[in-house]
Formats: C-alpha cells, structure tokens, sequence
C-alpha cells in the first residue's frame, strides 16, 4: 500500500491565507507512523498532487494535521483544495514520506518563514523532549500572517519577526556565531540564503522545498540506463526523463510531484555519475551519488546502472 484514503474531521483558519485540515482514516482506526519532518501527497483534483508537511503531534496516531497556504493565483493545488476540502470530504493522500528527519543533535536553530513553519512545528515539541537546546526564529510579512501563534506561544526560545515591524530575519547576524545544527523551511529566497550563509560558515543546514530549486543544468545530452535487475538498456534523449523511458519500457516506478520535490521515485544508482536537479537530496548525498531521482535528474556519465 502506497496511499490510503482520509476523512476530513476539521477545518480552521490559523494564519491570514492558511487553513488547517485535520485528518482520519476512512474507515476509522489509527493512522501510520510518522516522524517530525514528514510530508504526504495530496490528491487535488485536476491541478494533480501537492505535498503537505505532517504538523500535528505524531504521537496522536488516530488523526494527522496539515496547513495549507491558499494562492488563488498558484498552480491550483490549494485553491481546489480551499474550495473542496471541508469536514467530511475525502481524500486520497500517499504514506508518509521523510527527507527532512531532526536528527539527534545537542543544539538546534530552526529558521521558519510563512508556511514553512508546517514541518518545524513537531520538531520543536521533539527537541524539547530530547533535552536539547534550540531556538526559533519565525518570519512572514504581517503579524496576520505568522501561523500557529498560539501554540508557538507556550515556548519561550520562539522570535516572531513580522516583515513589515522588524524587516526580514537577519539571517547573517542568526548563523554568524552559532554551532547549532540549522532546519530551514520556507520560501526559496529564505532557503538560498540560508543555504548559501551556512555553507560560507561551514554549518549543518537541513532545508526542505516544495517548489523545486533553480538549477542551471546547461543542455540535455543522451544517455543510457542499464537496469542491473533485468539487464535492459535504455536509452534516454535530450528532452526525456528517466522515468519517462522506463514508463515507456513498462518498468513501474512510483512517482508523484514529477519536478523532483517530494522523493517519492529515489532510486538507487550501482554505477555511473548522476547529474542531480532534485531538491531533495543533501549535498553529502549527491556528493555519493547513491540514489537520484528519475523524474529530473540526469547522466553525467554514458551509462547509468540502477538497482531495478
């Protein structure tokens, strides 16, 4: 089983544009397992599958909880989802999936802007739990539009930074001294930024993304894909995703966002060097080169050989 079927229970607004979705199983009973982190899949009618961050308590096996930011103008995900998902509807959404794990560390600094505060939200309680030391440092541009306020609130290692009272989060001044292990979630510029300053400074920086990262990948050239398992060669032009010349060779492989986001389609990699356009995967591990992603990334070498 890849995606299983939810009720929505309940429906609130938490933030200027967000509304939260409680969730249960159609049938009743108690919900899987999930890890501070973790996103699911969300079928959302024609405009295809969007991915939301877990953000309740995964202690709380029989419901799950997402926020979703409503953009009218988007790809429209979250406005089939504004105007269908109410209490009783249902919906098909994936098993929970992690590539943004909070891994044991003895301090942490969680840097959050607008509804990248979804996936730290666990995180904080987790932390807490663990001993460790941490601190929070949240932006968006009004008041109105921090989410979660009043659960935030019962922390005191929590800095609200509303755009138009204080600026931006001085992500310099943030990352300048601290030795901290740094998660990162939000907007693209925040999560450049953070990624370009903790690089600089030679930090741990986790960030997730839900819109793929720009990459300047130059020209498609042609490769081949040998599939260890079967022994096929295949053969993928300029123009051609991996995954789309193993669909096309009738090999199954499971895929959702298609843009590199949401890790559903990693598959490892027995030789060849990856040309990797995922926003998924940490630098050390594209530095190996173990796993890519078939939707989107590429062959720098003639042949790839891949455990199907």
């Amino acid at each position: 089983m890849t995606e299983l079927m939810v009720r929505v229970t309940g429906r609130r607004d938490v933030a200027e544009g967000v509304f939260a979705l409680e969730l249960a199983a159609r049938g009743g009973g108690t919900l899987p397992d999930w890890t501070p982190g973790a996103h699911i899949d969300v079928h959302a009618g024609s405009a295809g599958v969007r991915q939301y961050s877990l953000c309740g308590d995964p202690g709380e096996r029989w419901r799950w909880r997402i926020a979703i930011l409503h953009e009218p103008a988007g790809r429209g995900g979250s406005a089939h989802l504004f105007r269908t998902a109410h209490p009783g509807t249902e919906l098909r959404v994936s098993l929970p999936r992690n590539h943004f794990a909070l891994r044991a560390a003895e301090e942490y600094l969680f840097l959050a802007g607008g509804i990248g505060i979804t996936p730290i939200l666990p995180m904080l309680a987790a932390a807490t739990r663990a001993g460790a030391r941490w601190s929070l440092h949240y932006g968006a541009r009004t008041r109105a539009h921090l989410a979660f306020t009043g659960e935030l609130a019962r922390y005191d290692r929590v800095n609200l930074v509303p755009q138009n009272e204080s600026g931006l989060l001085p992500l310099a001044a943030l990352l300048a001294d601290t030795t901290a292990t740094v998660y990162c979630c939000g907007p693209a510029p925040l999560l450049d930024a953070v990624e370009a300053e903790g690089a600089r400074r030679g930090l741990t920086v986790h960030t997730e993304r839900f819109v793929p990262r720009r990459v300047d990948t130059g020209v498609d050239r042609a490769f081949e894909v040998r599939l260890a398992r079967s022994g096929q060669v295949l053969r993928v032009g300029p123009g051609r995703s991996i995954v789309d010349v193993l669909e096309a060779a009738g090999v199954a492989v499971v895929t959702s966002c298609r843009e590199g986001t949401c890790g559903s389609c990693e598959t490892p990699v027995l030789e060849g060097e990856v040309q990797h356009r995922d926003s998924v995967l940490t630098a050390a591990e594209r530095e190996s080169g173990a796993t890519l992603m078939p939707c989107v990334s590429r062959a720098v070498s003639d042949v790839l050989v891949l455990d199907l």
